[in-house]
C-alpha cells in the first residue's frame, strides 16, 4: 500500500490565527462510524443494450484500506462504482436512489446529453435521502466517460462515489486492435485515526490547494495487482476521479502506446513513456507487455515516484500476436479533417477570456505588543519577507506570522540551526523560522517509497525506457515524450503534493476564494453570463494568472453543452488534436479552447478540483436552439 506522509490533523498553535474564517469540522462533521454497514463488494461491469434500465443505489458501506475499516459511500455497494458499458447512439435509463446521508445528484461527466439530465442543482431538484431520481443518458460519442454527485462534490468523491461509462465505438476500426481492456480509476484518500479524515456538513476546508489523500488507490484499491501474457497488448482505460491530485502515469519495462482522451482518438497515435491527467481527465493507452516478468504501474513526480499496482507477466504467450499492428502509429481522418477546420481560428481573437485568480484573506498573528512579524510563503518556508510580498518562486502571497523567538532552522538539515538568518552549511539551503522545520511538507515519506523500488530494477527500466534512475530526484529527461504537450519538464506548473499541508487544511471559502473572471465584462464566478446557440463555434482564452494570491494549476471542464478542442498552449499551436471536455491549464499557463456548442439549455463551467468548485470558481451559461432555416425559428430544446 502506498502511503503519503505530512497529512496531519493538529493544527500548530503558530498557525492557527493566520487564515480568518476558520472552523473546526468537529461536532458538525459526516458520521465516520461502521457500525451495522455492510463490507463493500466487488465492482461490476454491466452490458447495456439501447432502451435497457439500471438501477443506481447510493449507500453507506465498510471498505478496508490497509489495515484500517473505514466508512465510505458507494454506487450499488462498491467503489468504484459499475463500469458502465454501452455502444455509441444508444440510450439508456439509469434510476438513481440515494440512501446517502447527504442530498445529492449524478452528474454524467462527459457525456452530451438532454440538460435535463446533466445531474446538477440548476437542472434538476437534489435527490434527498430516501428520494430518487431517473436519467436518460445519451452516448453520442466513442470514448471513457464517468459519474460522480455534484453537490458537495468534495465529500462525495472522497468518499467513494464515482464510476466509469465505456462507450464502444459504432465504427469496428475505430480503435487499433488490442487482446484486452481494462478500466483503471486513479484516486488517494486522507485516512486519520482509522477513518476517512472527516468532512464538516457545513462548509469545505482545504480550498487553497484540495484535499491530497494520504493512500493511493486504483480502482479503489491500495494493493491493486493485475497480470499479463507475454506479448499481449491491453487497452488501459484511466479516469482520475481524485479530488485535486494530478497523476503522471507510467509502466517503465512495457510499451504505451496514446490512442485517445477525453472523448475520443487522437489525431496521431503516439509512443509515449508516460501520460499525465489532471483531476476528471481520461486517456487511452495501449500498453505491450514484451518479456515475462513484474512490472510497476506507477506516478511520477519530479522528485519521487509511487508504485499503484503490481502487474505479473506470465510467460504464456498470448495465442493472437499483435506486435505488427501494435507497431503502427496511425493517422485519424476524421481528426486531421478537424485540424483542417480549426486552422483559420489559430489567429482570430477569442471571442470570451476567463481569468482563474485567487483571493486569500490573512489575519496578523497574536502576538505580544510590540513583536515583529515577518510574512513568509507557506509553499516554500525559506522565503521570507519584512513587508507583505509574494514568493517569487511560485507567486503565493506571503502569509504574516510571528518572528521566531527559536532561532532558524534547515528544512533539510533540522539539527541545523542559528539564531541569526543564515543558510545551512551541508547544503547551502537558506534556514528558516525553526517552528515551521516542524511542520510537514509531505515529503518524508516519498523518498521511503521511492527507495523501496530496487535501484537496479529502476535503473534497467531506465535503460529500457530513456528515463533516469529513479533516486531523489528524477524528472525526466528533455527528450522524453509526454502526454500534454508543450511542457518540459513534464512537472512544470502542476503543484503535485501538498507542500502547506496546515495552511491548506484550514482554509475555507470564507477566507480563500477561487475565482473566474471574465476578463470582459469583469464579472466573476455566479455573475458570468454568457449566452450561445447550438452550432456556434467559440473561442475560449483561459487565463491562469500569475498575479493571484496562489497561482496553481486548474483543470477546466465544461458541462455536456458540447466539446471542445485545445488550439494552442502560450501560443504555441497543439500538436495533437482530441476532443475533451476537460483541460488541464498550468500555472502561469493560457491555454485556447475551441467549444462546438451542439446541446441547449443551462450548462455548468467550473474547476474540477472538488475543493475549488465547492468555493464557488463556476458559473453557468446558457444555449438557446438553433435557428429553423426553414421558418427563421427556433428548434424547441428537448
Amino acid at each position: 500500500m502506498t502511503t503519503i506522509s505530512g497529512t496531519p490533523h493538529d493544527a500548530q498553535a503558530d498557525d492557527a490565527h493566520i487564515l480568518s474564517g476558520h472552523e473546526s469540522a468537529g461536532q458538525d462533521a459526516f458520521s465516520t462510524d461502521t457500525t451495522g454497514l455492510p463490507a463493500g463488494v466487488a465492482t461490476e461491469t454491466v452490458d447495456l443494450a439501447d432502451g435497457d434500465v439500471f438501477d443506481l443505489r447510493v449507500a453507506p458501506v465498510t471498505k478496508q484500506i490497509g489495515e484500517d475499516t473505514v466508512r465510505m459511500l458507494a454506487y450499488n455497494g462498491s467503489i468504484p462504482g459499475p463500469t458502465l458499458l454501452v455502444q455509441q447512439g444508444t440510450e439508456v435509463v439509469v434510476n438513481a436512489a440515494n440512501d446517502g446521508d447527504l442530498e445529492t445528484t449524478v452528474h454524467w461527466h462527459g457525456l452530451r446529453l438532454d440538460n435535463r439530465f446533466d445531474g446538477t442543482h440548476h437542472t434538476q431538484d437534489p435527490i434527498e435521502p430516501g428520494g430518487a431520481f431517473g436519467y436518460r443518458l445519451a452516448f453520442p460519442d466513442p470514448g471513457v466517460y464517468w459519474y460522480h454527485p455534484h453537490i458537495r462534490q468534495d465529500y462525495g468523491q472522497e468518499m467513494g462515489l464515482y464510476g466509469t461509462i465505456i462507450v464502444q465505438p459504432a465504427d469496428p476500426g475505430y480503435w487499433p486492435p488490442v487482446n484486452r481492456e481494462i478500466t483503471l480509476t486513479l484516486d488517494d484518500v486522507l485516512l486519520t485515526d482509522g477513518a476517512v479524515a472527516p468532512f464538516s456538513r457545513t462548509q469545505t476546508t482545504h480550498t487553497a490547494m484540495g484535499r491530497f489523500g494520504d493512500v493511493l488507490l486504483v480502482n479503489g484499491d491500495p494493493n491493486l495487482t493485475l497480470t499479463a501474457g507475454a506479448g499481449e497488448v491491453v487497452r488501459f482505460y484511466l479516469v482520475n476521479t481524485a479530488n485535486t491530485r494530478v497523476f503522471n502515469v507510467a509502466i517503465p519495462g512495457a510499451r504505451l502506446k496514446l490512442v485517445g482522451g477525453d472523448s475520443g482518438r487522437y489525431e496521431h497515435e503516439e509512443f509515449v513513456q508516460e501520460v499525465v491527467l489532471a483531476p476528471s481527465e481520461r486517456v487511452v493507452v495501449d500498453v505491450q507487455f514484451t518479456e515475462p516478468g513484474t512490472v510497476t504501474l506507477e506516478h511520477h513526480t519530479p522528485d519521487r515516484v509511487y508504485p499503484l499496482a503490481e502487474i505479473t507477466v506470465t510467460a504464456q504467450r498470448v495465442a493472437r500476436d499483435l506486435a505488427d499492428a501494435f507497431g503502427i502509429l496511425r493517422t485519424n481522418a476524421d481528426m486531421v479533417a478537424e485540424r483542417d477546420r480549426i486552422t483559420p481560428m489559430l489567429d482570430t481573437a477569442p471571442d470570451k477570456t476567463v481569468a482563474f485568480v485567487a483571493e486569500m484573506d490573512t489575519d496578523a498573528p497574536d502576538t505580544d505588543p510590540g513583536a515583529a512579524v515577518i510574512y513568509v510563503c507557506p509553499m516554500h518556508p525559506e522565503v521570507t519577507s519584512t513587508e507583505p510580498d509574494r514568493c517569487p518562486d511560485c507567486g503565493m502571497k506571503l502569509l504574516p506570522t510571528a518572528a521566531p523567538t527559536a532561532g532558524y532552522a534547515c528544512p533539510m538539515h533540522p539539527e541545523v540551526t542559528s539564531t541569526e538568518p543564515s543558510r545551512c552549511p551541508d547544503c547551502g539551503m537558506k534556514l528558516v523560522p525553526a517552528h515551521l522545520v516542524g511542520s510537514p511538507t509531505g515529503h518524508d515519506d516519498h523518498q521511503s517509497h521511492a527507495d523501496h523500488q530496487s535501484h537496479a530494477d529502476h535503473q534497467s527500466h531506465a535503460d529500457h525506457q530513456g528515463h533516469s534512475a529513479h533516486g531523489d530526484s528524477h524528472a525526466a529527461p528533455p527528450s522524453a515524450d509526454h502526454h500534454h504537450a508543450g511542457h518540459d519538464p513534464v512537472g512544470a506548473g502542476i503543484e503535485w503534493e501538498d507542500d502547506m499541508v496546515e495552511v491548506n487544511r484550514m482554509t475555507t471559502p470564507a477566507n480563500m476564494r477561487w475565482i473566474l473572471l471574465d476578463r470582459d465584462t469583469g464579472e466573476r464566478n455566479h455573475g458570468i453570463d454568457w449566452r450561445f446557440r447550438v452550432g456556434d463555434q467559440v473561442k475560449i482564452r483561459l487565463v491562469n494568472e500569475m498575479d493571484s494570491d496562489h497561482p496553481m494549476h486548474h483543470p477546466f471542464h465544461v458541462h455536456g453543452a458540447g466539446r471542445f478542442l485545445i488550439l494552442s498552449r502560450d501560443e504555441t499551436v497543439e500538436p495533437n488534436l482530441v476532443w475533451k471536455d476537460t483541460v488541464l491549464v498550468r500555472r502561469g499557463e493560457t491555454v485556447d479552447i475551441l467549444l462546438d456548442v451542439s446541446n441547449p439549455g443551462v450548462w455548468m463551467a467550473h474547476c474540477h478540483i472538488a475543493e475549488h468548485h465547492e468555493s464557488g470558481m463556476m458559473f453557468n451559461f446558457h444555449v438557446d436552439p438553433e435557428v429553423d432555416p426553414a421558418t427563421g425559428g427556433t428548434e424547441r430544446a428537448g
